[in-house]
């Protein structure tokens, strides 16, 4: 793992009165004005350059003035069901007689909107279906529900394939011709920029007349759980939102259901971050749509009575729990498949199955292997009917729903159907394939990647002089996101005397250090720690990369490093 200086840009951009580590850690992450880093929502931008956004307006407006059964089709990951309640919730608000919802089981269904599953949401007997967070690729499923008579309203914010569906409105602002500044938008972020034009053009109609509008602000903390949890890019608009949400959370003005989660995961919703929202609610959220029904999350999210709220969010922690086993015991396997394979005789693209893998937990191996091996990772898992399913994760460099593209053009007839992003994607193939594709993978990767890209590097924002570790500058920091995808919080790095060691919690090392001159006392803890090789009594020097933290205990706040990388110095 190497660490290496994030870039910054010279001449640093004047930002106002802001100490000159805040100047610079904003600079590096692109921020060239003030104006950026205003997150009221003067800033936010506007729905209107949303292409499709006044037919689905109108598509809308005549399904409240006619009273019409709205459909919602969701995703089963935590973008999906936030933005199904979302939608849910956001219609009802908006005057929507009957809004109903339905996420396909992935283990049945697949994702999507499929011709199958317009089959299922027939029986609710619809009139308008309306997508969340998928459907920019149905374009069969699409046909299917028009040809059975309802209108289509499409919301997305996956890259389209070559052809879109056939829907009566389509919102996206990854479609060709969309010219919405921001493409980084959420599912769930869309449909509430969806929910905010409708708004517009009720007020339009004077449907409120003397009476104050609904406020929709009341979803800001679904918009952001789901934005974060779906690893979208934070820029200057998404960071709006979800410091918007995040501030109803730390007010205790969540959802019931949100607080819940919180009460279980033994988190102080005042003290809540961005990084919580990704690592604390949404796995717990993700949980129920990967082993059993995203069903309980949307319920939990949509509940209002927070006795009920609170027994969905016990649930819903006890399938984060099982998936944490499941997730260990597929690890272990993966590992065993590579162990024997030295790193400069591994693929540059790796694909592994395994017969007994989970289906809802093959993303998190990729993700975890990715990070392992530092290379673009794919875990297949059988999905019955001599196919398979395969959950691709990325590196920089790689941009993996193209690869996959790359590879269906070379060879036609080895993968089923893809789809996805720069960093995560999802594909099927017939299980006779699988050799044949994962040398296809290979090769691409290998097309575009150079061995130096497979070295792992974290990017450092630089040393932290010893006066500089201190609680004001902690809190600054925790203070100063949003941080998240593209706007990573800040790393710093440095040779630390390691004074103590010991694991905790089964795999954490929790240390005690000294800074290099020996003035300043520190406690650092790093998670998931390498139990072969930490902790180790012969290393009196450490070179970390860590970020600086507030830990709180028993009422008393203290500066502590979380550490992101250590090794012997």
């Amino acid at each position: 793992m190497r660490i290496e200086p994030r870039a910054l840009p010279s001449p640093l951009p004047s930002l106002g009165n802001l100490p000159p580590l805040l100047t610079r850690l904003y600079a590096a992450r692109g921020v060239q004005s003030e104006a950026e880093l205003d997150k009221t929502f003067k800033h936010l931008l506007s729905y209107e350059r949303l292409k499709g956004i006044d037919a689905a307006v109108q598509l809308l407006v005549e399904a409240i003035d006619q009273r019409q059964r709205i459909l919602i089709v969701g995703d089963f990951d935590a973008d999906g069901a936030t933005a199904s309640t979302v939608g849910v919730l956001g219609l009802r608000m908006l005057g929507a007689a009957e809004v109903d919802y339905l996420v396909p089981n992935r283990f049945e269904y697949g994702y999507g909107l499929t011709p199958e599953i317009v089959e299922v949401a027939l029986q609710r007997q619809p009139q308008l279906l309306m997508t969340v967070d998928n459907g920019i690729s149905s374009v069969e499923g699409v046909a299917a529900a028009k040809a059975a008579g309802l209108k289509v309203l499409v919301t997305d914010h996956h890259l389209p394939g070559p052809q879109l569906p056939a829907a009566d409105a389509i919102v996206n602002p990854n479609q060709p011709g969309c010219e919405f500044p921001s493409k980084a938008l959420a599912g769930v972020g869309v449909i509430f920029y969806v929910l905010m034009a409708l708004r517009a053009q009720l007020r339009t109609l004077g449907r409120y007349g003397e009476q104050a509008q609904p406020d929709l602000r009341e979803l800001l903390d679904l918009v952001a759980l789901g934005s974060v949890a779906d690893v979208v890019p934070l820029d200057a608009n998404n960071r709006i939102l979800v410091h918007q949400g995040l501030q109803r959370i730390r007010e205790g003005r969540a959802r019931p259901g949100i607080k819940a989660i919180l009460e279980v995961a033994r988190r102080e919703p005042g003290r809540i971050t961005s990084t919580d929202l990704g690592f604390i609610l949404g796995p717990r959220l993700n949980a129920a749509g990967r082993l059993d029904d995203m069903s309980l999350g949307i319920e939990c999210l949509l509940c209002d009575d927070p006795g009920l709220a609170l027994d969905m969010a016990q649930q819903l922690d006890g399938l984060n729990q099982d998936r944490k086993s499941i997730e260990q015991g597929m690890q272990r396997e993966a590992l065993a498949q590579l162990k024997d394979l030295p790193l400069e005789d591994m693929p540059y693209g790796l694909c592994l199955f395994e017969a007994e893998w989970h289906q809802g937990v093959i993303g998190i191996l990729a993700s975890r292997l990715k990070e392992r091996y530092h290379r673009p990772t794919i875990a297949f898992a059988d999905a019955g009917e001599g196919m398979l399913k395969g959950s691709a994760r990325s590196i920089p460099g790689l941009h993996i729903r193209d690869a996959l593209d790359a590879v269906a053009a070379r060879h036609p007839a080895l993968i089923s159907k893809f789809g996805g992003h720069a960093m995560a994607a999802g594909l099927s193939l017939p299980s006779e394939h699988f050799t044949d594709f994962a040398k296809a993978f290979d090769a691409e990767v290998r097309r575009q990647l150079v061995e130096d890209d497979l070295t792992g590097r974290l990017l450092s924002d630089g040393t932290l002089a010893v006066e500089e570790f201190h609680l004001d500058l902690a809190r600054a920091l925790r203070n100063a996101g949003p941080w998240g995808q593209h706007f990573p919080e800040p790393l710093f790095h440095g040779v630390f005397q390691l004074v103590e060691q010991r694991i905790v919690g089964e795999r954490h090392l929790k240390v005690v250090l000294k800074s290099e001159c020996g003035s300043l006392r520190l406690d650092g803890i790093a998670f998931g720690v390498d139990r072969e090789v930490w902790p180790n009594p012969s290393v009196r020097w450490v070179e970390l990369a860590y970020k600086l933290d507030v830990n709180e205990f028993r009422g008393n706040e203290s500066v502590q490093l979380l550490i992101a990388h250590i090794e012997p110095r």
